[in-house]
């Protein structure tokens, strides 16, 4: 294989990542908990929130409140991380995108 090969490969697999990433930055994800439902962009953008849980919250029930953010918010990345590893996965190694 010649260098100008080899650079038309490099340039075919560099537009096909931005196409990837493209993709995933475009998608919405949902995260989800018993209280809470939210979804991001793949960019990690916050795209909407809802509290689901019926009733007033008494101050009592604001730090349990809390934490089913964080799981619903930690739910939705984790949905990216792994949307993200199988569209670019293959391509991590080569240049530490990952």
């Amino acid at each position: 294989m010649n260098m100008q090969q080899i650079m038309q490969q490099a340039q075919k697999m560099q537009r096909e990542i931005t196409k990837k990433k493209e993709e995933i930055d475009n998608q919405i994800f949902e995260g989800k908990s018993e209280w809470v439902e939210m979804s991001f962009n793949g960019k990690r953008e916050i795209k909407s929130f809802k509290i689901i849980k019926e009733g007033i919250i008494a101050d009592d029930d604001k730090e349990m409140l809390e934490d089913m953010i964080m799981i619903a918010i930690k739910d939705a990345f984790a949905k990216i991380d792994r949307e993200t590893e199988n569209k670019l996965g293959e391509y991590a190694s080569m240049s530490g995108l990952m």
